[in-house]
């Protein structure tokens, strides 16, 4: 009965492994109207080590209106950064991530 168990719990084991995908490094934005937020998220590959990003919200005119130098603790694999809705310019917007040698960014639109 135990060599059933042990052989159904590898098999399982095994399965998952197979499933679980190489981390690549991400970059998102939400906008929830209830809360008056927007909220953007960059994920990465975790690390033993803090890393510094920088952040940047680029406004509908192409502005720069916001540049925040973040620390991602050693071990996390994301990092979050959030604005209001309201004050904000109307129309597309650009989130930006700039880590060491890659640059992602994301555009969303405020209505």
């Amino acid at each position: 009965m135990n060599k059933v168990i042990y052989i159904l719990l590898f098999t399982v084991v095994l399965g998952f492994s197979e499933t679980i995908e190489e981390v690549k490094n991400s970059v998102d934005c939400l906008i929830l109207e209830d809360e008056n937020s927007i909220i953007c998220k960059y994920v990465h590959e975790r690390i033993d080590e803090d890393k510094e990003i920088l952040v940047q919200w680029i406004d509908p005119e192409g502005e720069l209106s916001r540049e925040r130098t973040l620390l991602i603790p050693a071990g996390h694999g994301s990092i979050y950064d959030f604005r209001y809705i309201s004050g904000r310019l109307k129309g597309i917007w650009q989130f930006k991530v700039i880590d060491q040698d890659i640059k992602l960014d994301t555009n969303f639109e405020i209505k």
